[in-house]
């Protein structure tokens, strides 16, 4: 084998390596990466550079400010796992004046009508099980975008965006979170070139739960109520 052709070997494993370093998955609301709009989920999300709707708010900030009228809306429902979960996306745009936009998306992903079977048994030494005890709940997140685009006057072509991002989760009511991120976008258009870049979680998105531990002492711990 040449001498090239590994050193070139070498170099694609090496960069292949620490792509995959850098890119490692994330499971906290991982929700937020599947993406809105029927366009851009056909375009495999490709959509830094050329979004320009109400879901800019949700791409890439600075894209609001290529919608032409003054109002703009849209929405979107999808089913996962056999129509288990949903997934459904709301948003609304407003122009304010030429050179700026204010945009609210909002997303909900959730399974609903899970059993809750804590109450299944009275728990008194009974091993019957009573099948009205058991009640229902729901596992959701949400997100609530709040977008703002304006352009840059100091550069023709240059429009920058910002997105704060409010999450909220709950899972019934055994527990729930909020967190909060901000995302930062710019476009730029050069004759019939189009760059786009998207900063997401620039300050980093973190969840602070709270958990109803008074509910899961109540069933499995009764002797300490």
């Amino acid at each position: 084998m040449k001498k090239g052709t590994i050193l070139f070997i070498i170099i694609f494993c090496s960069v292949h390596f620490a792509f995959g370093q850098l890119t490692a998955p994330k499971y906290s609301n991982e929700f937020l990466n599947i993406g809105v709009g029927s366009r851009a989920l056909g375009m495999f999300n490709v959509q830094a550079a050329t979004v320009g709707d109400v879901t800019a708010g949700y791409w890439n900030p600075a894209g609001l400010l290529k919608i032409q009228s003054k109002y703009e809306l849209a929405g979107m429902h999808a089913e996962y796992f056999a129509g288990m979960s949903k997934y459904d996306y709301l948003g609304a745009a407003v122009r304010l004046d030429s050179n700026s936009v204010l945009a609210i998306n909002a997303i909900r992903f959730g399974t609903d009508e899970i059993p809750n079977t804590l109450n299944l048994f009275d728990g008194q030494g009974n091993n019957t099980p009573n099948y009205n005890n058991i009640s229902y709940f729901s596992s959701a997140d949400y997100a609530f975008l709040v977008s703002f685009a304006r352009t840059n006057n100091l550069l023709p072509g240059l429009n920058l965006g910002a997105t704060l991002k409010v999450i909220h989760r709950t899972v019934g009511p055994f527990g729930n979170a909020w967190g909060f991120g901000l995302d930062a976008g710019a476009q730029y258009v050069r004759k019939n070139w189009q760059f786009g870049l998207m900063a997401r979680d620039v300050t980093g998105t973190y969840n602070a739960w709270s958990f109803n531990t008074a509910l899961f002492e109540k069933t499995f711990c009764p002797d300490r109520q």
